[in-house]
C-alpha cells in the first residue's frame, strides 16, 4: 500500500484532488472533511462506493462530479454490497489473467449515511461483513435521517428533537439510546473496527491508513456534525466535534480481530456532556425544568461506557 505520509494539516489536505471541492454539500458539512481524509491518506487506486445520502446527491450532480476516481452509485441500502461485489469481480479478473496491470494496488471502500448503515442498509453490511471481503466500509454518522428532512435513526441520541420524534409537551424528543453500531461490528470478528473524528485528524488518517493495510473486512464510523439537523453554526463545525470527543459522547477507539480494545484520545479535561448538548438547537428543550433527568441520564451512560471501554482496554481480551 502507498501511505500518504503525514507532516502537518495544511500539507495532507493539499496533498492531491481526488475528492474536488466543488460539491454541494451545506457550508460547514463534516462529510467533505472526512472524504478528503480517506482519499488523501493512500495513493493507491480507490475504487468508492457511495448509496444514496447526502454524499452522493451533493457530489454528482449531472453531468458533473467531484470524484476524481472510480466510483459507484448505488441504492440508498447496498453501498456495500457493490463495493464488495466490484472486490469480488477483480479478484476473479487477477486469477483469469484479464486485468491490464494485474499489480496495480487497489483497495475498495464503501460510504454511507447512519441511516442506510444503522437500518436500512445493516443486513447488506452485516452479509458483507461475514462473507469476509477485503474492503472498508465508512459510516459518515450525522445521527439522523440528513437528506430526506431529519428524521431520526436508531444513531440518533436520546433526547434529541427530529421531525419524526419530535421535543414538545409530551415528548422530550426520541426516547431509544443510540445503538451501538461499532460493537456490533467488532462481534463479526472484523480484523479492524474503530470510530474515529475529523477534529482528530491525524488520529482518523491514522485509522483509515490501518483500515487500508487490513486484509478483511473493516469498519470505522466517524462523527459527521450536521449543521442543518443539530442546529449549530456552520463555522463551528470542529468546536462541535471538538465537544463530542471531550464529552466523550463520542469516544475514540478501535477493535482489532473483534476482542483487543484500545483507547486513541482521552481528552485532558472531559466536559460534561451538558457543555456538548447545549451548542446544539436539537437539545435546546432538555434544559427545561421537566427534563433535565434526561440530561443526568445521557451524563450517566456515558461514564459507564467510558468505565467499560477503559476497563476492556486494560483486560486486553
Amino acid at each position: 500500500m502507498a501511505i500518504t505520509s503525514i507532516k502537518n494539516l495544511k500539507e495532507f489536505s493539499t496533498s492531491n484532488d481526488r475528492f474536488e471541492g466543488a460539491h454541494l454539500l451545506c457550508p460547514g458539512c463534516a462529510h467533505s472533511m472526512i472524504v478528503r481524509e480517506l482519499m488523501n491518506c493512500t495513493d493507491d487506486n480507490l475504487v468508492i462506493g457511495s448509496n444514496t445520502g447526502c454524499l452522493e446527491v451533493s457530489t454528482a450532480v449531472y453531468p458533473y462530479t467531484s470524484w476524481d476516481t472510480s466510483w459507484i452509485h448505488i441504492g440508498f441500502e447496498n453501498a456495500a454490497t457493490a463495493v464488495t461485489g466490484a472486490e469480488a469481480m477483480h479478484k476473479a479478473r487477477k486469477r483469469k489473467g484479464t486485468l491490464k496491470d494485474p499489480d496495480a494496488p487497489v483497495k475498495f471502500v464503501a460510504f454511507g449515511g447512519d441511516g442506510s448503515t444503522f437500518d436500512i442498509g445493516f443486513q447488506w453490511l452485516s452479509g458483507a461483513m461475514e462473507r469476509g471481503h477485503d474492503f472498508t466500509y465508512i459510516c459518515l454518522d450525522n445521527e439522523n435521517y440528513a437528506n430526506t428532512g431529519g428524521q431520526r435513526s436508531s444513531a440518533t441520541p436520546i433526547g434529541a428533537t427530529t421531525s419524526t420524534a419530535q421535543a414538545g409537551t409530551h415528548s422530550y424528543g426520541k426516547k431509544e439510546k443510540k445503538k451501538d453500531i461499532v460493537s456490533i461490528m467488532a462481534a463479526h470478528g472484523a480484523p479492524y473496527v474503530a470510530q474515529l473524528a475529523p477534529n482528530k485528524w491525524k488520529s482518523m488518517a491514522k485509522g483509515f491508513q490501518k483500515a487500508l493495510e487490513t486484509e478483511g473486512p473493516c469498519f470505522i464510523n466517524t462523527v459527521s456534525a450536521c449543521t442543518t439537523e443539530w442546529k449549530f453554526d456552520p463555522k463551528d463545525t470542529i468546536h462541535i466535534t471538538d465537544l463530542a470527543t471531550d464529552s466523550l459522547m463520542f469516544p475514540i477507539y478501535e477493535i482489532i480481530d473483534g476482542h483487543e480494545l484500545n483507547i486513541l484520545y482521552r481528552p485532558k479535561n472531559v466536559l460534561k456532556v451538558e457543555d456538548y448538548l447545549g451548542a446544539q438547537g436539537r437539545y435546546r428543550h432538555l434544559f427545561k425544568p421537566e427534563n433535565k433527568h434526561v440530561i443526568e441520564q445521557i451524563q450517566s451512560d456515558i461514564d459507564k461506557n467510558w468505565e467499560m471501554l477503559q476497563r476492556r482496554e486494560e483486560a486486553r481480551i
